[in-house]
C-alpha cells in the first residue's frame, strides 16, 4: 500500500472496535586494544581481556549494494555542467550550481520531507522485528478483545494528533499490534541529525503489560540505554527500576509517552550520567571529563548508524532517509569538520550554530582521526544521494598550475 493511501485503509482500524471478532552496570570499560577507533564501551562487567569486537563493521550489517542510492533512481542523461533532480528532490554531482539554483533544490527538499506523513498505515511488515521468524519470538495478536481494539485505536489517534515534528510513525493495518517509529537526534546531543529506528509490539494483555521495544542497533551500543542486541533499558517499559510515574501505568501511560521519553530522556547532551553508577559524578571535572570522552565515543557510533540507516533503511522510510540526510546532510558535515577543528561534541544547535561550553578543550587526538575517516565515507555516502559536498572536499590543483603546493584546506 502506498504511504498516501493511509487514510482509506486504516478505516476498519479506527471505527467501531465490533468489527473484530477474531538491568545494573558498574565499570566503563575503555577499548583498549590497538586499533584507534577512539571508542569508548560500556558493558556490565570490565572484561579481563582486549575486546575483540569491532565497532567498524558489525558482523550483522547488510553489504554496501554495488549501486549507489541515487544511482538506482532512473533519471534523464546527465550532461556535463549540469545537475539531474531526483524524485526526491536532490540533484546528482555535477559542477557547482548558482545560488539561484541552490536554492529552488532546496526548497523542494523541504516540499518532500513536509509531505512525508508524520503518521500513516501501511501494509508490508516483512522486515519489522516483532514479525520476523526467530526474532522477537511474540505471538501475533489475532483474536484481541474489544478493550485492546479500544486502546490501539486510541493510541493511533493521540499520535496522530500530538507527535512531535522529529517523531515519525508507521502501523500495520492487519497487524495492529506493531508498530514502527524514526525518531531524530535532538540538537545539542551527540546524536544531532541522525535517525534512530524502533520496533515496538502491543502484547494482547496491553495496557496491562507495556509495549515491548526493540532498538534497529545495526550492532552498535551507543547510549547506555540502548544495547547493540536491541533491548530498551527504560523505566517506563518496565526494563529498568524506576519508582511512582517513572514506571509504566495501564491508566495513564501512552506509546506518545514512550517515544518522548527515549528522544528527551536517552537520546540526551550526556548520555554517560545515564548510567546509575555515574550519575553522581555529573558537574564535577572528573565526570564532565568522562563525559566529553563518552560523546565522542557515541558521536562516532552515531556516524556509523547514519551510513547504516542510508544503505539499510527499513521498509516505509526508504525514500524519508533519503530526504533527511539530503536535507541535513550539510549540517551533518559542517559538525564533523567543526569537532575536528576542536570544537565539543553536540555543540552544534542547527544550521551549523554553535553552542560552545565556557572552557572548551579540543577533542582527543584519536577521536579526529577515526571521524575524519567518518568524515571521508559520510561526504562519498550523501554524494551518492545528492548533496554537494564540494565546499568539504580538497580543492583541486591543475597539472599546469604554477602554485607550488595544492591548497587542499577544507571550508566551510
Amino acid at each position: 500500500m502506498a504511504e498516501g493511501e493511509g487514510s482509506s485503509s486504516r478505516r476498519w482500524a479506527l471505527g467501531d472496535p465490533d468489527v473484530v471478532e477474531t538491568v545494573a552496570h558498574e565499570i566503563i570499560d575503555l577499548d583498549a586494544n590497538d586499533d584507534p577507533d577512539g571508542v569508548m564501551i560500556i558493558c556490565e562487567r570490565a572484561s579481563s581481556h582486549k575486546s575483540n569486537h569491532s565497532v567498524s563493521h558489525p558482523s550483522d550489517w547488510p553489504k554496501h549494494p554495488k549501486s549507489g542510492l541515487a544511482e538506482d533512481v532512473p533519471g534523464p542523461s546527465h550532461q556535463p555542467g549540469t545537475s539531474t533532480v531526483l524524485p526526491w528532490g536532490c540533484t546528482t554531482p555535477g559542477r557547482p550550481r548558482k545560488h539561484k539554483e541552490i536554492k529552488t533544490v532546496d526548497n523542494k527538499i523541504d516540499e518532500k520531507y513536509k509531505a512525508f506523513k508524520q503518521f500513516d498505515t501501511v501494509t508490508d511488515h516483512s522486515d519489522h522485528y516483532y514479525s520476523m521468524s526467530g526474532k522477537g519470538n511474540v505471538p501475533e495478536v489475532k483474536k484481541p478483545s474489544k478493550d485492546w481494539v479500544r486502546r490501539i485505536q486510541h493510541e493511533w489517534k493521540v499520535l496522530e494528533k500530538d507527535l512531535p515534528g522529529t517523531i515519525f510513525v508507521r502501523v500495520y493495518e492487519d497487524r495492529m499490534e506493531l508498530l514502527r517509529a524514526v525518531i531524530v537526534g535532538p540538537a545539542g546531543t551527540p546524536y544531532h541529525d541522525g535517525l534512530f529506528f524502533f520496533d515496538v509490539y502491543f502484547p494482547s494483555q496491553y495496557p496491562k503489560k507495556p509495549p515491548l521495544v526493540n532498538y534497529r542497533s545495526g550492532g552498535l551500543r551507543l547510549n547506555p540505554n540502548l544495547y547493540d542486541s536491541g533491548k530498551v533499558c527504560l523505566s517506563l517499559l518496565n526494563t529498568w527500576s524506576g519508582h511512582g510515574c517513572e514506571k509504566w501505568n495501564p491508566s495513564n501511560s501512552t506509546m506518545l509517552q514512550v517515544l518522548v521519553s527515549i528522544q528527551a530522556l536517552v537520546l540526551n547532551a550526556k548520555p554517560y550520567f545515564n548510567e546509575p553508577g555515574y550519575a553522581a559524578s555529573a558537574n564535577t571535572p572528573q565526570g564532565e571529563k568522562m563525559s566529553m570522552a563518552y560523546n565522542e565515543s557515541t558521536f562516532l557510533l552515531s556516524c556509523r548508524t547514519m551510513l547504516y540507516s542510508l544503505r539499510n533503511p527499513p521498509k516505509h522510510f526508504e525514500d524519508f532517509a533519503r530526504v533527511h540526510f539530503c536535507k541535513y546532510g550539510r549540517n551533518i558535515l559542517v559538525g564533523c569538520k567543526a569537532y575536528m577543528n576542536g570544537a565539543q561534541v553536540g555543540c552544534l544547535a542547527g544550521n551549523g550554530v554553535q553552542d560552545v561550553d565556557e572552557g572548551d578543550k579540543s577533542c582527543s587526538a584519536n577521536f579526529k582521526g577515526s571521524l575524519k575517516t567518518l568524515f571521508d565515507e559520510l561526504i562519498k555516502e550523501f554524494t551518492r544521494i545528492g548533496v554537494h559536498c564540494h565546499e568539504f572536499q580538497p580543492q583541486r590543483v591543475n597539472p599546469g598550475s604554477t602554485r607550488a603546493k595544492a591548497d587542499t584546506t577544507l571550508r566551510l
